[in-house]
């Protein structure tokens, strides 16, 4: 059983920057992609970015596209959010999930880690 855990959040100024962290644990892990989310209060759980984990490529919605970056550490089992520029629309509760196959859609979410931007 793979088991996510986000770690990272806080609260930061606008401006400001953060880094969180996805740990991955399991037995044997592989996945076809990994995907941060955020889900802010009312609102639908959204995707941020995600990174292929073979080949490295990457996506990112146009809300955060040029302030953060995606990136994988295969030897830790660790995804990384780098969020630059922060702003207060960014406020939200960021997960991080697998895609095991193509074909599949992302699951094994984490508890989530809370982010909070103030003005």
């Amino acid at each position: 059983q793979v088991q996510l855990v986000e770690s990272g959040g806080g609260l930061v100024q606008a401006g400001g920057s953060l880094r969180l962290s996805c740990a991955i644990s399991g037995r044997t892990f592989s996945a076809y992609s990994m995907g941060w989310f955020r889900q802010a209060p009312g609102k639908e759980r959204d995707l941020v970015a995600s990174i292929s984990w073979s080949s490295g490529n990457t996506f990112y919605a146009d809300s955060v596209k040029g302030r953060f970056t995606i990136s994988r550490d295969n030897a830790k089992n660790t995804v990384y959010l780098h969020m630059n520029t922060l702003k207060p629309e960014d406020t939200a509760i960021y997960y991080c999930a697998v895609k095991a196959a193509i074909l599949s859609g992302y699951g094994n979410w984490g508890q989530g880690t809370q982010v909070t931007v103030s003005s």
